[in-house]
C-alpha cells in the first residue's frame, strides 16, 4: 500500500529512473544486445554469400550491366530502340503513328509458341531526352498497347490522354514541343486539331537535347502457382514495331537521324533470327522495332529490405525481453501486485521502448549501408534508393522494435503469465510477416494479414512504390506490402495502444482488489 502510494506522488522521470535501474540486469542487456547483434551478423553474412551477378556469353563469364540510376536517385528501366536527332532549347517534333504490332513468346500454357499481340504496356511515339545514356532525364509522348496515349517523363511520371488504339484507318498524331525546361504533349486525330495531354518540368536540360521517335516493350507477367496457392512469377520476352511518317521538326539544326538501342537489346532467339530491333525507312515512312521499358524499377534486383532477414529474429528477442520485464513470475506476490499502477506501467513501457528503440537504430543503421556495400562489392544488382529513404528505413525499423516491445510489455502485464504472453506477441507480430514474406500462402491471404494483424509494421522497410504503369507481381514475396510504411506502422500502433490500455485498467483493478477493505463499526 505505502508502495502504491509513493509511486503515485513521484514524478514520472523518477519512475523512469527507476524502472531503468530494473531493466538493466547484466541478462536483459546481453540479451539487447545479443539482438542488436544478431540483426547486423546476419545481414552482412547473408550479404557475403550471395553470389556475385554475372552474365554468360558463350563459353566466357562477363559482369552483368549496371542498373541505371534516373535523376531521382532511385534505380530504373531505361532500355529502347531510339532514332534521333538534335533538338535546341525550343522547337517541336510532330509525327503520324499508322501502325503497332508486336509479339509475346512463350505465353501459358503453350510455352513454346509465340503469338502476335501487344502487351499492355507496350509504348512507342516521341521522346525528348537528355542524351542517349541510360537514366538520363527525358518527357515521351507515346501510345501504348491497352492505355491509350500517355505523357510519361522522368520515369516516375504520368499522364494520360485519351483512350484507343491506332490503325491505317485511325491514325495518332502526336507532338512533343520544348521550350527552356518546359516539355509539352499534345496529341490529334487529324493533325489540324490538337489536344493537350500534359507538360513536363525537367530542370537542368541542356541547351542541346536529343529528339526522336522510340519503340519499347516491357516483358509479359505470368504467374505460376504453387501447391499452396502462392504465385511465383515468370517474365517473357516481348517486343513491339511501329509505323510512323509525316515526321516534321521545327527548331531543329539540319542534322541526319541517328539510330541507336538504349541499353543491350537484341540477345534473343526472336531478335537474332526473325525481327531485329531496328529502324526501317522506306519512302518517308520510319518503321521502329525494339523491346524494354522505360520507367521505374518494380521487381528484380536486391532491395534495403534485403540487408534487414535478421530482424524478425532480433525482434522476437526484444519481444521476449519485454514480457520477461512485465511477468513477476507464474504466481506474483502479493506486494507486487499492490505497487503496479497505471503510471509504473507507462514509465516501463518508455524504458523498453526506447531500449528496442536503441537497438532497431544501431542494427539497421550498421547493417543497411554495410550490407549494401558489400552486395555491390559482390556483383549483385542493388535497386538503388535516395539517402533520405535508407534513413527512413532505418528509423523505421528502431520504431518497430521500439512499439513492439511496448505491445509485448502490456501483453505480459495483462496476460500475467510469461510463456503465454511470448507466444502471443510472436504469433501477432512476426508469424504473419514470416508466412507472407514466404512464397508459401495465395497472394490474398498474404496481403490481408499484412493489413489487419501488427505484423503491418514491417512495411517500414519498403522502399518501392506500386506504380501503375510498370506491371509487377505487387506481393509481401516479391518485397511489396500492402500498406504504405508509416500506415502499417500505425496499425501496431494501434494495437500497442489498445493492449496498453487494457493493461493499465487490469492492474488499477488488481491493486484496488488487493488493498484491504476499510473495517466499520
Amino acid at each position: 500500500m505505502h508502495a502504491a502510494n509513493e509511486a503515485s506522488v513521484q514524478p514520472l522521470t523518477a519512475l523512469v529512473r527507476q524502472e531503468w535501474t530494473k531493466f538493466r540486469s547484466r541478462g536483459r542487456l546481453i540479451a539487447m544486445a545479443a539482438a542488436t547483434l544478431i540483426i547486423i551478423l546476419l545481414g552482412v553474412v547473408f550479404a557475403i554469400i550471395r553470389p556475385s551477378s554475372s552474365c554468360s556469353e558463350g563459353p566466357v563469364e562477363v559482369a552483368c550491366p549496371t542498373d541505371p540510376v534516373g535523376p531521382a536517385g532511385q534505380t530504373v528501366s531505361d532500355k529502347f530502340y531510339f532514332v534521333h536527332r538534335p533538338l535546341g532549347e525550343k522547337g517541336s517534333i510532330t509525327v503520324r503513328l499508322t501502325s503497332m504490332t508486336g509479339i509475346i513468346t512463350y505465353p501459358p500454357p503453350d510455352h513454346d509458341e509465340i503469338v502476335p499481340g501487344l502487351v499492355p504496356w507496350a509504348k512507342a511515339g516521341l521522346i525528348i531526352k537528355d542524351g542517349i545514356a541510360q537514366g538520363s532525364s527525358y518527357a515521351a509522348l507515346m501510345l501504348t498497347g491497352s492505355h491509350g496515349v500517355r505523357m510519361q517523363y522522368d520515369y516516375s511520371h504520368d499522364e494520360a490522354g485519351r483512350p484507343g488504339g491506332v490503325s491505317t484507318h485511325s491514325p495518332r498524331w502526336l507532338r512533343l514541343a520544348r521550350t527552356g525546361d518546359a516539355i509539352t504533349g499534345y496529341e490529334s486525330a487529324d493533325g489540324a486539331r490538337w489536344t493537350k495531354v500534359g507538360t513536363a518540368h525537367l530542370p537542368g536540360l541542356p541547351a542541346t537535347v536529343r529528339v526522336g521517335l522510340f519503340a519499347a516493350s516491357p516483358g509479359d507477367l505470368t504467374l505460376k502457382r504453387t501447391p499452396l496457392g502462392a504465385s511465383l512469377p515468370e517474365s517473357r520476352f516481348t517486343q513491339v514495331t511501329a509505323v510512323f511518317d509525316n515526321i516534321s521538326l521545327d527548331g531543329a539544326p539540319a542534322a541526319d537521324w541517328s539510330a541507336d538501342p538504349v541499353g543491350e537489346m537484341g540477345r534473343t532467339d526472336w531478335e537474332r533470327y526473325h525481327r531485329a530491333p531496328g529502324l526501317v525507312q522506306s519512302k518517308g515512312m520510319f518503321t521502329v522495332t525494339g523491346t524494354g521499358d522505360i520507367g521505374p524499377v518494380a521487381e528484380g534486383g536486391r532491395t534495403v529490405r534485403s540487408t534487414l532477414i535478421g530482424l524478425a529474429v532480433g525482434l522476437i528477442i526484444v519481444i521476449v525481453v519485454a514480457v520477461r520485464f512485465a511477468a513477476t513470475g507464474h504466481r506474483p506476490r502479493h506486494a507486487e501486485v499492490a505497487a503496479l499502477n497505471g503510471r509504473i506501467l507507462t514509465a516501463r513501457a518508455i524504458v523498453i521502448g526506447t531500449a528496442g528503440f536503441l537497438v532497431g537504430l544501431i542494427a539497421a543503421g550498421v547493417v543497411v549501408p554495410v550490407g549494401l556495400a558489400i552486395l555491390r562489392a559482390n556483383g549483385v544488382s542493388i535497386l538503388a534508393v535516395p539517402t533520405l529513404t535508407e534513413l527512413r528505413v532505418v528509423v523505421g525499423v528502431a520504431a518497430l522494435l521500439a512499439v513492439a516491445g511496448v505491445f509485448a510489455l502490456a501483453l505480459g502485464t495483462l496476460l500475467r503469465r510469461a510463456w503465454v504472453a511470448i507466444t502471443v506477441a510472436i504469433s501477432a507480430v512476426v508469424l504473419p510477416y514470416i508466412l507472407a514474406a514466404l512464397p508459401l500462402l495465395p497472394d490474398d491471404v498474404s496481403q490481408w494479414l499484412l493489413r489487419l494483424t501488427p505484423a503491418a509494421a514491417f512495411a517500414v522497410q519498403q522502399t518501392i512504390d506500386e506504380y501503375p504503369q510498370v506491371t509487377a507481381h505487387y506481393v509481401p514475396s516479391d518485397g511489396y506490402f500492402p500498406l504504405s510504411g508509416w500506415a502499417g506502422f500505425a496499425v501496431l500502433c494501434g494495437y500497442a495502444t489498445v493492449v496498453l490500455g487494457l493493461a493499465v485498467h487490469s492492474v488499477h483493478r488488481r491493486s484496488t482488489a488487493s488493498q484491504p477493505q476499510a473495517q466499520w463499526r
